[in-house]
């Protein structure tokens, strides 16, 4: 009918279309842009950030009111909530990707062939990145920064809880990439919660070069499942910490309270913890009596139900539960061959960790599972990019194609082949 709204559907493919459009004019200038260029544009969004601050505050109450009306979970809440210490950690992140080495144009390989062609591979670009993500507003900045340094463009689309807190950091970056003269397009942000832009970016091909989720199950498994762009693969974050026989007592007692407790709702934390029969009895009271301190539910096979009554049994679906809550699954196992077993059986191949003395069999633990990060006598959320000294990620991935476990700027770059002749032509 002449005159007619167009229906909600297409309104939103052609605003995703446009979006995209922007963003590959916008990917030919980064890809080519200056180190100073990109480093300047990260430094004065780092700035806006911290001159921001209040209005990146008042955007997150905003969005943490309508989230505890919308009844969403503690640990949705702590994801969501952006404290004067967590917007200055993405400030100070962003400054710490600035001063990270450039991975664009770096030489990988190079070698000479017998009829003179030099060949390199020099990193590149992935160009355009599409990051769907929850409640984390954070992901705005660390997802934009190190797209920045890599010299990719990012499309955002922040789930509908945390809008207005991403959106506000949004424009601090999009400030930085204006006072760097770069285009403002590099980071853009899906302006509607209209689910039918997840289901738009997902087909995007002409446009976007690879997808990166950032939520819960079902949400990644709908990624996973729909993409036909590329994506890393991050479904959940089932970590499990096993104190071996020959481990320091007080090594175990904490960090297994830091890795659970530090905070329940980063897919680091531990989910399950496995302990050695051989020094359950000694061991796990105390570690239980911290945890339960702290506000921990314990759920526990029948010998962890033993030692400490407070332990509610566990069910078979507690063993391949992502908890993302102050829950901890806890079960005692004969030996490191059967930590080795239950891991493998139940794990999703992101973090894994062995608190021992026994180096031998802490290799053979790191050696025998197929996890994007394993840990020797530490905690599991050490699993993030930060603290790999990448400045921070965008994710962790557990797929074993392109990126494995803290997907950094050198992740969010491929390769080209570079071929110098003087004349050559095949015989």
């Amino acid at each position: 009918m002449d005159g007619a709204e167009p229906d909600s559907k297409s309104a939103t493919a052609v605003l995703m279309a446009d979006m995209g459009r922007r963003a590959k004019a916008a990917a030919r200038v980064l890809a080519v842009a200056t180190t100073a260029a990109k480093n300047a544009a990260l430094i004065a969004a780092a700035a806006a950030i911290r001159a921001h601050t209040a209005a990146i505050k008042a955007a997150n109450v905003t969005d943490v009111t309508a989230g505890q009306a919308k009844g969403l979970s503690a640990a949705l809440l702590d994801r969501l909530e952006l404290t004067d210490s967590r917007i200055k950690a993405m400030a100070q992140g962003l400054e710490d990707i600035a001063a990270l080495p450039d991975p664009v144009g770096t030489t990988l390989a190079e070698w000479t062939r017998p009829n003179g062609l030099k060949i390199s591979r020099v990193r590149t670009p992935l160009g355009v990145i599409g990051v769907i993500y929850e409640s984390r507003p954070n992901v705005t900045a660390d997802a934009g920064g190190l797209s920045i340094k890599a010299g990719n463009v990012c499309i955002l689309r922040g789930g509908s809880e945390s809008l207005n807190s991403s959106r506000a950091i949004q424009a601090c970056l999009r400030q930085g990439l204006e006072a760097a003269g770069l285009p403002v397009d590099a980071i853009q942000m899906v302006p509607t919660a209209d689910r039918a832009a997840v289901g738009e970016m997902l087909t995007m091909t002409r446009y976007i070069d690879v997808i990166v989720p950032r939520g819960g199950a079902s949400l990644v498994e709908r990624i996973m499942r729909d993409s036909r762009v590329p994506t890393f693969q991050h479904l959940i974050g089932l970590c499990h910490t096993y104190i071996h026989a020959a481990a320091d007592p007080d090594k175990a007692r904490h960090i297994v309270l830091n890795a659970k407790m530090r905070r329940t709702g980063v897919c680091g934390a531990t989910e399950t913890l496995l302990v050695d029969a051989a020094v359950a009895a000694k061991l796990l009271p105390p570690i239980l009596d911290d945890l339960i301190a702290a506000g921990c539910e314990i759920r526990g096979d029948e010998a962890v139900q033993k030692l400490d009554g407070r332990a509610k049994p566990a069910v078979p679906s507690d063993w391949d539960t992502e908890y993302l809550d102050a829950i901890l699954s806890v079960k005692v196992v004969a030996n490191l061959d059967a930590a080795i077993a239950h891991i493998t059986a139940h794990g999703s191949e992101h973090t894994e960790a062995i608190i021992t003395e026994d180096t031998a069999a802490a290799e053979r633990f790191m050696d025998a599972l197929d996890s994007a990060i394993v840990l020797h006598n530490a905690s599991t959320q050490f699993a993030d990019g930060g603290e790999f000294g990448m400045g921070a990620e965008i994710g962790i991935a557990t797929g074993k194609l392109h990126a494995r476990g803290p997907v950094g700027v050198e992740q969010l770059t491929t390769f080209k082949y570079k071929v110098r002749g003087t004349g050559q032509v095949r015989p």
